[in-house]
């Protein structure tokens, strides 16, 4: 019975909230913004009318008023993408009409506004120094990295650019990398699930086709099936300036921006390696850097 109880509160709660959510929704939406009518001092209240809102919506009226009195009643999220369009709802507020209405949210989508995030996320990484961090989209290929990223993991233009396909294949971060054979597994694991949520890409299938192709070693590891979220891995790289470094990666997504990660390199309290960092990347270290020792 308890436990009854609570999930009882728990709707009534959602309810509670999406009735109060349309309701704002709606009154901050002007009949000129969807070529209605303004009725002049008709209006009693701004924003739209329920009517008006079930009308352009394509539903029924009384259904709307039961939506939006928060009654339990039955929705798709063909009809909710409807409304979402009418009370003209950003991605975030259509994701959470979904859930108030007890709907699985739809995938995440990036914004128009938010699509020139460049400046941004660039002062993120820099900021990151002397520590390495690289940012990269749902397909695993990085779009930017700090200098940090470049002098202690090899990014650099001339490799693929996809941080899966350089795990395999680039020989300057295989002969750093002390981690590598236990790192692989995550590493696999982790694209796999990241090609779970898109079963029917074309950009995952070209990565896949291109990572089979190259790797026997990952064609190996990705047909045991293993599949792990993304988070943190434990990285050891031998750097020959700078030698034995012990690093941390965290993933993190972008909200606002749901086909990019952040993996940020935190040093571990292991063989001095945030000093070794900071060594690296100063006026001494940077020259240093301009003649790498071979392997």
């Amino acid at each position: 019975m308890p436990e009854v109880a609570t999930t009882d509160a728990l709707k009534s709660h959602r309810l509670r909230e999406l009735r109060e959510f349309l309701m704002s929704r709606r009154a901050r939406v002007s009949p000129a913004d969807v070529g209605l009518p303004d009725g002049g001092a008709r209006r009693r209240t701004p924003g739209l009318r329920r009517e008006e809102v079930a009308v352009l919506a394509g539903v029924g009226v009384s259904w709307y008023q039961w939506l939006e009195q928060g009654r339990d009643i039955s929705v798709s999220s063909q009809v909710l993408d409807s409304v979402a369009r009418v009370l003209r709802l950003s991605n975030a507020e259509r994701r959470h009409l979904y859930v108030l209405s007890g709907l699985n949210p739809p995938a995440p989508e990036v914004a128009p506004e938010k699509r020139d995030m460049g400046d941004g996320l660039r002062r993120v990484i820099d900021t990151w120094m002397p520590y390495p961090a690289h940012i990269m989209d749902m397909y695993y290929n990085c779009v930017m990295y700090n200098d940090a990223a470049a002098m202690v993991l090899g990014m650099r233009p001339g490799i693929t650019q996809n941080c899966v396909i350089d795990f395999f294949t680039d020989p300057m971060y295989r002969s750093r990398s002390k981690s590598w054979e236990r790192n692989a597994r995550t590493v696999v694991a982790q694209f796999r699930a990241a090609c779970s949520a898109c079963p029917d890409d074309e950009g995952f299938q070209a990565v896949l086709a291109e990572l089979k192709e190259a790797s026997g070693e990952f064609a190996a590891l990705w047909a045991e099936r293993d599949i792990e979220d993304a988070g943190q891995i434990r990285k050891e790289l031998d750097h020959p300036l700078a030698g034995l470094l012990v690093l941390e990666s965290t993933a993190m997504k972008v909200p606002a921006r749901p086909d990019l990660m952040i993996v940020l390199h935190t040093p571990l309290d292991e063989a001095n390696t945030a000093r070794k960092l900071e060594w690296l990347a100063s006026p001494e270290g940077r020259r240093g850097a301009m003649y790498p020792v071979a392997g």
